[in-house]
């Protein structure tokens, strides 16, 4: 079973949220917050596998949590980003800070689902209403230096990092490479220890930022 911490301000969201979540069966909605900062000491004390959280909440935004359970919490949970409002701001704030996972209010909730499990995996989801406006954002950033740690992946891993800003799957990545499936996922586990990231959404970050693949 997938633990999970709901947070969101409104009763009512937090109401629909678990309705959508516990109807599946392998995901239990162990407990509620009201803000960012219950988030925080729920996810504490609660050994949860995943926190879906609304960005802009009382006492503490989502953003701020995030940050503060990354931070914090040991074993630190995945965290869902959510929020009606489909602003770059947002988008990377929850990113930076270190959540695995976008979506907006109003899409399907099978995408929250698909997040929910995709941030259990150690994988990351971003809404595809928003993932255009980040590829575009991504095309406006300014190259930063490649930091030393880079230098320790070897060739094979930095092909798959530019697989994986691609937007490639780990069998499309495995057909490409002409290599088993399980073996690109070694080597993503690889990439992102050796480059201290935690989910595959900030290895698309960092190839951009970094100028490791240029967007086309």
């Amino acid at each position: 079973m997938i633990r999970t911490l709901v947070a969101d301000d409104q009763e009512p969201a937090r109401w629909a949220l678990r309705l959508v979540l516990d109807a599946e069966p392998d995901i239990e909605v162990v407990d509620e917050a009201v803000d960012g900062a219950e988030a925080v000491d729920k996810a504490r004390l609660l050994c949860v596998d995943v926190v879906v959280l609304d960005l802009r909440m009382p006492r503490m935004d989502g953003v701020a949590a995030i940050r503060r359970i990354a931070e914090s919490v040991n074993p630190a949970p995945a965290v869902v980003a959510l929020t009606t409002f489909d602003v770059d701001e947002y988008l990377f704030g929850a990113l930076q800070a270190g959540a695995a996972g976008f979506v907006l209010k109003d899409s399907e909730p099978a995408l929250l689902v698909e997040a929910v499990r995709a941030a259990s995996r150690g994988q990351g989801l971003i809404d595809p209403q928003v993932t255009r406006r980040a590829i575009r954002r991504f095309a406006q950033m300014v190259p930063r230096p490649a930091p030393t740690g880079l230098n320790l992946l070897t060739p094979r891993e930095l092909e798959v990092l530019r697989h994986v800003a691609r937007g490639l799957s780990n069998a499309e990545i495995a057909r490409a490479l002409t290599v088993s499936e399980g073996t690109v996922k070694t080597h993503v586990a690889r990439v992102l220890a050796k480059l201290g990231l935690r989910t595959r959404v900030h290895m698309v970050i960092y190839a951009y930022e970094h100028a490791i693949l240029s967007p086309s």
